[in-house]
């Protein structure tokens, strides 16, 4: 499955304040410690010594992590103990209670706003994740006789749908999968997405090769953008088809990075001409060449957007896939029977060497059965940052 959610509430929980998601369980500790603490250490040192003005940020701390009404009852103990004479608070002199009491009840009020924000902002997140999700839903581990794993992420932050788009679809002869990046990313990009895997899912069930069904996804994006004649809507895909009858692999490629031929320890650029992009109007051009790929038993087939092959180090020199995939299958033969676990590791080699991605990145592995295996398991689906 997609991982890509997970590291986004991973992300949540460290930076909760600036982004205004819910606290995480550890935040609520600290109120009631720091009171502990200040009632003891009170009640062991000399009269003379008042750590009274310590209390005042209890209820305003409490008001980040806790609700209206626990706020209040830590501020009403806070209160409380001020006017007890014999914890040692409150000297007169020392500590002004209604001051503390006035902070205390703007505490309160703060926990009040902050929690209906929290219960706004959940409720926005779950509309706009279940929007994404229906554009993107979550990927099957098998389509028919492919095993499928991979690995997404939006180079927006707090999205799950960005500028790449990719669908695996069981076919009348066999399985058909698509992996595409629109121009631009984030989620300017999101309407042109969803409109391309619409049009791949239809032309999947109705469409004999593979050139048809980019000349469907090319149609669309021509009609989409012909009603603005200063429009410059393309996009790049690769298409890619496992035949039922036969262990190949049938690749069409409209502008995108080639697909990669995991084969052993061996890595090994899938040479398929780059035709013209989506969006240029196919009808007018030469049609994109198929290439058709014999597969062995054990073999994967790797596509990837250019969020991989374009990633740089601080000299400017893009990110070795090839040559720096072979060295992980040499160094752990095992990656090989865990797809979803090499695409992780590949992400954890990209960021290492890139320091930062800025673009949206996909990685999708599949793993084709022998011919006959797994016919009727799942129907396909979108891949999405879910786990």
């Amino acid at each position: 499955m997609i991982r890509a959610a997970a590291r986004r509430r991973d992300a949540e929980q460290r930076d909760w304040l600036l982004r205004g998601t819910p606290p995480p369980p550890w935040v609520r500790w600290p109120p009631p410690l720091l009171l502990l603490s200040i009632v003891l250490i009170q009640l062991v040192t000399p009269e003379t010594v008042d750590l009274s003005f310590l209390v005042a940020a209890v209820p305003p701390l409490a008001a980040l992590s806790y609700g209206p009404a626990a706020t209040a009852v830590l501020g009403g103990v806070v209160v409380m103990l001020l006017a007890l004479p014999g914890f040692g608070l409150g000297h007169p002199g020392n500590s002004d209670e209604l001051t503390i009491s006035f902070i205390a009840l703007l505490s309160v009020l703060f926990a009040w706003v902050r929690s209906r924000r929290e219960a706004q902002l959940v409720t926005v997140r779950t509309v706009a994740e279940a929007a994404q999700f229906a554009v993107l839903p979550p990927l099957p581990e098998r389509v028919g006789g492919v095993g499928c794993a991979g690995l997404y992420e939006a180079a927006q932050h707090e999205s799950l749908v960005g500028g790449d788009f990719f669908d695996v679809r069981r076919g009348p002869t066999g399985v058909r999968a698509v992996v595409g990046d629109v121009q631009g990313h984030g989620l300017a990009a999101v309407g042109t997405v969803a409109a391309l895997l619409g049009a791949f899912r239809e032309a999947v069930l109705d469409k004999p090769d593979l050139e048809g069904v980019a000349a469907r996804l090319d149609r669309r994006l021509v009609v989409d953008s012909a009603g603005d004649e200063h429009a410059e809507l393309f996009a790049t895909a690769v298409l890619l088809e496992f035949p039922d009858d036969s262990s190949v692999v049938r690749v069409v490629s409209c502008g995108h990075p080639p697909p990669l031929l995991l084969r052993g320890s061996e890595v090994t650029e899938i040479a398929i001409p780059a035709g013209a992009p989506l969006g240029l109007g196919l009808a007018g051009l030469a049609p994109p060449e198929q290439l058709t790929v014999p597969l062995l038993a054990g073999d994967l087939v790797l596509a990837l957007t250019d969020g991989v092959s374009e990633a740089r180090d601080a000299t400017g020199t893009f990110y070795p896939l090839p040559d720096r995939l072979t060295a992980m299958l040499k160094a752990d033969p095992a990656l090989l029977d865990a797809p979803q676990a090499l695409t992780e590791r590949v992400w954890s080699d990209v960021v290492g060497y890139a320091g930062s991605v800025r673009d949206d990145v996909t990685m999708m592995v599949f793993a084709p059965s022998a011919v006959g295996e797994g016919e009727g398991e799942g129907e396909g689906g979108a891949g999405a940052g879910g786990s």
